[in-house]
């Protein structure tokens, strides 16, 4: 007769459960109604908060919280040293934030002393397959990562974001609130507040209208803002004197908090610069 294995019972919490295979060092606080699946490993120094899902094979290290309700699907790691030779093991930090999920094989590496000395993914964000945060990187909330998209260190993403498959962002890049990058584009350069980048090099092609009209802006305020974007950006005359000129002129039409909010991006300094315009688009055009 075939022998059959007998189960293997995991420990249970107040409402969850912690899976006898996965490895939890002496040290980590981990919340009684946090699910810890098969095969996971956490370090001493991780904090992992109400309600959090860990699927499988998730390695948590580093001086990391897990926000309360976030999944990590299988063969994610967050909280690992960064790919920075300058950094030797100082205690950084990694903060995942609240309902967030991290799929598979993603990895979110600790911040450094030499930058912010945290890297920190906000609440309600999804990050798709095989995504990297490198260290210290800031992102929003809200804000969704496809497939496959690749992030230097440093780079910041605003609130409500969306960046397509296969994008790569160059190290200290910062992306607007609410832009769009479109898939497989290298992105160089700093992408405005409700701005679309498409392409490699990535060019500024228009406003993520999409976007804005999911967030509830109505037609006059899409028409402040479009008539503020194509003021800076029209014509490729986003270079030197021409810009200053033009976002001297663009600060009249401050009242309007989306424009002022564009504004107050491109006037924070930047190691990056600003996307530059390609063609503006066809249905730019158009209400």
């Amino acid at each position: 007769m075939d022998h059959i294995a007998e189960p293997i019972l995991a420990t249970k919490l107040a409402s969850g459960f912690i899976h006898p295979t996965a490895l939890i060092a002496a040290g980590a606080r981990v919340a009684d109604d946090a699910s810890i699946g098969p095969w996971c490993v956490i370090g001493p120094d991780v904090t992992i908060e109400p309600g959090v899902r860990l699927i499988s094979h998730v390695v948590a290290d580093g001086h990391t919280v897990i926000g309360a309700g976030a999944v990590l699907y299988p063969f994610c790691t967050v909280g690992l040293a960064p790919q920075d030779l300058k950094y030797k093991g100082e205690p950084t930090r990694t903060v995942i934030g609240p309902r967030t999920q991290i799929r598979e094989h993603c990895t979110v590496h600790r911040g450094t002393v030499t930058g912010s000395g945290i890297t920190r993914v906000g609440a309600d964000c999804l990050l798709m397959a095989v995504v990297h945060v490198a260290h210290d990187c800031d992102l929003g909330d809200g804000v969704i990562v496809a497939n496959n998209v690749v992030m230097g260190g440093h780079v910041t993403i605003g609130d409500g974001a969306v960046i397509g498959g296969a994008t790569a962002l160059h190290q200290f890049v910062r992306i607007g609130r609410a832009a769009m990058v479109g898939g497989a584009s290298g992105v160089e350069a700093d992408v405005i507040p409700f701005g679309t980048v498409l392409g490699n090099r990535a060019r500024l092609t228009g406003l993520n209208v999409v976007g804005l009209k999911r967030r509830g802006v109505d037609r006059a305020g899409l028409h402040r803002l479009r008539a503020a974007f194509r003021l800076l950006f029209a014509d490729g005359g986003e270079g030197g004197a021409v810009f200053a000129a033009r976002l001297s002129e663009a600060r009249a039409m401050a009242d309007d908090p989306l424009v002022a909010e564009m504004l107050a991006f491109i006037d924070v300094p930047s190691r990056r610069g600003l996307v530059r315009t390609g063609a503006i688009r066809a249905d730019e055009e158009s209400s």
